[in-house]
C-alpha cells in the first residue's frame, strides 16, 4: 500500500470511529431525556406567551389530569369518570405536603369538559390547580422543553364587593367567541389594554366566565392576557 492509500485508509477509519462515537453519545442523551420525561396522554396544548415554568410537572409522582380533544379524562394514564375524580384526587393529595395538581387539556377540548375537572379539583380541596400550556418562545437548538403553565383559582363567581374584573367569553356561533369586560363588549385586540388599565386601578383579580361549548384555546388566550397584566385569574365554575 502506497503512502496516499494508507492516508485515505486512516482517514476513513477515523471518520467511522467519530461517527460511531457521535451515535453512542446521541443515544445516551436520548435515553437520559426519556427517563426524565413523565409518561402520559398526548394532547395539543394551547399556545400562550406568558406561562411560567413548572418543572415539578415532570416529576415521576406529579399528579396530572388530562382532558383529550374528545373529552376523555385521565388521571395519570388511567381513564376516569368525572364523578370519581374528586375522591381520587382527594385521596392522592391527602398525605402530600404540596397539594399540587396539573391539568393538561387539549386546546380543542370543549371548555365544559375542562370545567368538570376544575369542579372536581375544588371538591377535592385543591385551591390552585395548574393549567399546563405550551409557551410560544422557540427553544434553543438541543434544549429540552420544560413544562409551563398558569396557576389559577377555580370556584363560583365572586361577590361584587371584592371588586373582581369579570371577563365573559361568549359563544358567537361556529366556534367563534365574543368578549365582555364588566358587561361592556370588548374586541379581542383591545382586551390587553382594557385589562391593563383595570389592573392599574386596583383590580388584581380577573374572573373568567366562559361558554362551555367553546374550545379551551379561547379561554387559554384570555387567561394568558390576564396573567400578562399581573392579575390573578379565577375561573368561574358551576356551584355544586
Amino acid at each position: 500500500m502506497n503512502s496516499q492509500n494508507a492516508f485515505v485508509a486512516r482517514t476513513t477509519k477515523m471518520r467511522t470511529l467519530l461517527a460511531f462515537s457521535f451515535l453512542v453519545a446521541l443515544f445516551g442523551v436520548t435515553q437520559f431525556s426519556a427517563q426524565n420525561l413523565q409518561a402520559g396522554i398526548s394532547v395539543s396544548l394551547p399556545l400562550v406567551s406568558s406561562a411560567m415554568a413548572v418543572p415539578d410537572a415532570d416529576k415521576e409522582d406529579a399528579l396530572i389530569v388530562t382532558v383529550t380533544e374528545d373529552g376523555d379524562i385521565y388521571l395519570g394514564v388511567e381513564p376516569i369518570e368525572p364523578d370519581a375524580l374528586a375522591d381520587k384526587i382527594k385521596h392522592a393529595v391527602a398525605f402530600r405536603a404540596e397539594k399540587k395538581v396539573y391539568i393538561k387539556a387539549d386546546a380543542r377540548a370543549h371548555y365544559s369538559d375542562v370545567q368538570k375537572v376544575l369542579t372536581a379539583m375544588r371538591k377535592a380541596g385543591v385551591q390552585t390547580p395548574v393549567l399546563l400550556m405550551a409557551q410560544r418562545e422557540p427553544l434553543q437548538p438541543g434544549a429540552l422543553a420544560s413544562p409551563t403553565g398558569f396557576e389559577v383559582l377555580a370556584g363560583p363567581q365572586m361577590d361584587s364587593e371584592l371588586r373582581p374584573t369579570l371577563v365573559q367569553v361568549l359563544s358567537a356561533g361556529q366556534q367563534s367567541s365574543t368578549l365582555k369586560v364588566n358587561d361592556a363588549s370588548v374586541s379581542s385586540s383591545d382586551l390587553p389594554s382594557v385589562l391593563a388599565r383595570l389592573t392599574k386601578s386596583g383590580a388584581v383579580v380577573v374572573q373568567v366566565s366562559a361558554d362551555g361549548s367553546l374550545p379551551f384555546s379561547d379561554i387559554a388566550q384570555v387567561i394568558d392576557i390576564s396573567r400578562s397584566t399581573g392579575a390573578t385569574v379565577a375561573l368561574v365554575t358551576p356551584r355544586t
